[in-house]
C-alpha cells in the first residue's frame, strides 16, 4: 500500500514517512556546477549519489555503505574528489574517505583506528589539497596536516599541544588558533613566522558569542562576531594591516549570523537575524535582486546550499513549518529558479500542523522565545488557544548552548498528529539571544534553567492549553538531563518522561568525556559548575538526577546508545540500576550499535514506535500500531531482546503500572 493511499484512509502520518530515511538530503552542486549530489537511500542505507546537474534523473550511487549510512560529505575544489567521514557504531572517531569520479575508486585517507579525524580547510587555490586534523599523537589535541588527494601523502603542518580550534585562510595557511584559559576566558593566537603571538583576549562572559569567522580573498580582512561592549554579537570586519574595524551588521534582539558569502571574493554579502523567525539583511546590493526574486519563488525560509565558483548557479533550499524541504536550481543570468524535488515526497500527501512562535515570560522577567504546535484538527479561538484542554509534550532541546528555531520539525509534526500539543522552549542558556541571556544559564543546570521549563508549562496551563494532568517531558542529551530533572526535582508536574542519552550524574559525566574535550573543560566548569573540591562535587551532586532517583513516581522511558562517546552508557545504566534497586519501574532501551543519538533508520523507527505506545498508554494520544517497526533494530528492552510487538507492549505496560 502506498503512503498516498494511506493518507486518504486515515489522518495518521506513518512514522516511516517522518522518521525513515529522507528521499534526498545534503543536496549540493560541484564547484564548477557540472554535477548535483545528495545523500539518498541505497538498499535502505544513506549513500552519496551524483548526477549531471542538467539531468538529475541520471543519478548514480557512488558509495555502497551497508550499515549506518553516510551523514555528510564535501566536494574538493578539483571537482573530481568527494570527501566523506565515517565512524564506527557512533563512537565519533571519524575517518576520512575520498571517492574519485574519474577512476570510480574510493580510498580511506586516514586509516588510523581509534583516531578522530576532521577536515579543517579546502580551497580553490589548492584544489587537490586539504587540511585535516588528527588526534593520533595525543587524544586531547588535533595536529594539523596537509593531505594531497593525488598521491595521498600527508605532511605535518602544526604539532598542536594546546589549541581547540583553528582559523584557515584561502591559501590553506593556519592563521589563528583558540585556547581556553583556566578562568574560562578565551584567547586567540596569531601564527606568524612560525610563532604563536597573542592576538585577542575574550572574557568568559563574551566567549560563547565572540569569535573569528574567516577572511576575504585577500587574507587581510578578518571577519568576526563580537559581543564585547554589547549584548548581542555584531558582525565586524577587521583590517589586519591597518587595524581598522567596522560594524557590518547588528541587531538588539538576536545574534547576527552569516547568510551567504561570495564564492571567490569571500566577502559576506548578507546576514540572517533569527529572533522568533528569520529575517535577512543584505549587505551587498549585487545580490539584492537575486534574494528579492527568490523570495517570490516559494514561501519558505531561504537556504543557499551552494554557489558555483563562477557564481552563475545557486542551489536553493526552502524550509517551512508545514512542508518538506524543497530544492531549486537557480540560474542567476536568467533570474529563473527550476524546481528539483523535495526531501520527503510522501510527506506532501499529508496536512501538517503550523508551528507558532510565542514569547513566554519567565518568573524573573526574561523573555523565553518558544514554539508551540497544535494538532491540526483542533479549533483555535481568536487568541490562538485551543477550545479544549490538550495533552502536552514539553520537548527540550539538547546542547544546551544551542537553540530551537521555527521551521519543519519531525517530532513536532509526529506528536501533534497523534493529538498532543508540543512546546519547545529556549530556556536561559540557549544561544542566539545575546550573551546576557546565555550567561543567565551559567551554574543554573537543574536550577533556573529548569524553572524556565516549569514556567513554560504553567503558561500553557494558565492559558488553558494543557491538561495539567497530562503533561509529558522529553528530550535528548541536555534535553534528556532536563527530563530526568523534571521527574526527580518536580515529579508532580509531569505525567511521564522520555530521556534520550541524557546524563544522570554530572560528576561521572565530566570524568568520562572524550579526551579531545579536555581543552574546553574550563568553560564547562564556568557554565555547569566546578568539580575541583569536595564542596564543588557536593554541589554538582545536588543537581544530578541520580542523587534523587528514588523520587521518580511517574513512568520513565530511557534510551541510550552503547557507543556514545559524550554521554556514556554508564549514565543511563546507573540511574536505571538505582531505580530498580528501589523497585521503581523504568523502561530502558539500549541500542548496541548507536552513539549520541540514533542514526540507523531501523533503530530510529523502533525507538519512535516504542515511545509512541508509551505516550498513548499514559497521555491517551493516538498511536500507529508498531507493525514492522521493530524489525532490523538492534536493541535490548529492559535487558531482553524484543523482536515482537506483544513483548514490547508487555514491557511498556509493566513499567507504567
Amino acid at each position: 500500500m502506498s503512503y498516498s493511499s494511506i493518507a486518504q484512509e486515515t489522518t495518521i502520518i506513518p512514522r516511516q514517512v517522518l522518521f525513515g530515511n529522507p528521499d534526498k538530503t545534503r543536496v549540493t552542486l560541484s564547484h564548477n556546477g557540472q554535477y548535483i549530489s545528495y545523500l539518498a537511500p541505497k538498499n535502505g542505507v544513506l549513500n552519496i549519489w551524483v548526477a549531471p546537474s542538467n539531468d538529475p534523473l541520471k543519478a548514480k550511487a557512488i558509495t555502497d555503505d551497508k550499515d549506518r549510512g553516510i551523514r555528510g560529505y564535501y566536494w574538493a575544489y578539483d571537482n573530481e574528489h568527494i570527501l566523506y567521514l565515517q565512524d564506527d557504531k557512533g563512537d565519533e572517531n571519524f575517518r576520512i574517505y575520498s571517492y574519485n569520479l574519474k577512476t570510480n575508486i574510493a580510498k580511506l585517507l586516514t586509516p588510523e583506528k581509534g583516531v578522530r579525524a576532521g577536515i579543517y580547510g579546502l580551497s580553490e587555490r589548492a584544489p587537490s589539497e586539504l587540511l585535516i586534523g588528527l588526534n593520533e599523537r595525543d587524544k586531547r589535541y588535533f595536529d594539523i596536516y596537509k593531505l594531497n588527494l593525488i598521491n595521498n601523502i600527508k605532511t605535518l603542518i602544526i604539532e598542536n599541544n594546546k589549541f581547540s580550534s583553528f582559523i584557515i585562510d584561502d591559501d590553506l595557511k593556519v592563521r589563528f588558533a583558540m585556547f581556553t584559559n583556566a578562568d574560562g576566558s578565551e584567547e586567540y593566537f596569531q601564527y606568524k613566522d612560525n610563532n604563536w603571538n597573542s592576538f585577542m583576549k575574550i572574557s568568559h562572559e563574551d566567549s560563547a558569542n565572540t569569535g573569528l569567522y574567516g577572511f576575504d580573498k585577500t587574507g587581510t580582512i578578518l571577519y568576526l562576531l563580537d559581543s564585547r561592549d554589547r549584548d548581542t554579537a555584531a558582525l565586524k570586519s577587521l583590517n589586519l594591516e591597518t587595524g581598522e574595524s567596522k560594524i557590518l551588521a547588528e541587531n538588539k534582539k538576536a545574534e547576527v549570523s552569516v547568510f551567504t558569502t561570495h564564492p571567490t571574493e569571500k566577502t559576506i554579502q548578507a546576514v540572517a537575524i533569527n529572533y522568533d523567525k528569520v529575517a535577512y539583511n543584505i549587505l551587498d546590493d549585487s545580490i539584492k535582486g537575486d534574494i528579492k526574486y527568490l523570495q517570490t519563488v516559494n514561501s519558505g525560509e531561504i537556504l543557499i546550499n551552494t554557489r558555483t565558483l563562477d557564481d552563475h548557479t545557486w542551489l536553493i533550499a526552502y524550509q517551512s513549518d508545514i512542508k518538506p524541504i524543497q530544492y531549486y536550481k537557480y540560474d542567476r543570468a536568467k533570474k529563473k529558479a527550476e524546481y528539483l524535488f523535495s526531501n520527503r515526497k510522501d510527506l506532501e500527501n499529508y496536512k501538517l500542523s503550523p508551528m507558532f512562535p510565542v514569547i513566554i515570560k519567565a518568573r524573573d522577567g526574561l523573555n523565553l522565545v518558544s514554539y508551540i504546535t497544535y494538532p491540526n484538527d483542533i479549533t483555535l479561538n481568536s487568541k490562538m488557544q485551543p477550545t479544549k484542554l490538550l495533552p502536552l509534550i514539553l520537548y527540550v532541546h539538547g546542547g544546551p548552548w544551542v537553540r530551537d528555531s521555527w521551521g519543519f520539525d519531525a517530532v513536532h509534526q509526529w506528536l501533534s498528529n497523534r493529538g498532543y500539543a508540543v512546546l519547545s522552549v529556549n530556556f536561559r542558556g540557549s544561544s542566539g539571544f545575546g550573551k546576557n541571556f546565555l550567561n543567565a544559564g551559567n551554574l543554573q543546570w537543574g536550577r533556573k534553567m529548569h524553572d524556565d521549563l516549569i514556567d513554560a508549562v504553567n503558561w500553557t496551563i494558565t492559558n488553558k492549553i494543557a491538561d495539567p494532568k497530562k503533561v509529558g517531558i522529553m528530550g535528548g542529551s541536555y534535553g534528556g538531563y532536563a527530563t530526568l530533572v523534571g521527574l526527580t526535582f518536580t515529579p508532580d508536574v509531569f505525567a511521564c518522561g522520555i530521556d534520550i542519552v541524557g546524563p544522570s550524574n554530572l560528576l561521572t559525566l565530566v570524568s568520562s568525556v572524550p579526551p579531545y574535550w579536555e581543552p574546553i573543560l574550563n568553560d564547562f566548569k564556568k557554565r555547569v559548575g566546578p568539580w575541583d573540591t569536595d564542596k564543588d562535587k557536593a554541589a554538582l551532586s545536588q543537581i544530578s538526577p541520580l542523587t534523587f532517583a528514588d523520587r521518580v513516581t511517574k513512568p520513565l522511558f530511557i534510551a541510550q546508545g552503547a557507543h556514545d562517546p559524550r554521554v556514556k552508557q554508564a549514565e543511563s545504566d546507573q540511574i536505571v540500576r538505582a531505580m530498580r534497586s528501589k523497585n521503581i519501574p523504568v523502561i530502558y532501551a539500549l541500542y548496541a550499535d548507536e552513539g549520541h543519538g540514533f542514526v540507523k533508520p531501523q533503530n530510529r523507527l523502533s525507538y519512535y514506535a516504542l515511545i509512541e505506545q508509551f505516550l498513548a498508554k499514559i497521555l491517551k494520544g493516538k498511536a500507529e500500531p508498531i507493525g514492522k517497526d521493530l524489525e532490523g533494530a538492534n536493541f535490548l528492552l529492559n535487558d531482553k531482546n524484543v523482536d515482537n510487538n506483544e513483548a514490547a507492549e508487555k514491557a511498556i505496560i509493566e513499567a507504567i503500572k
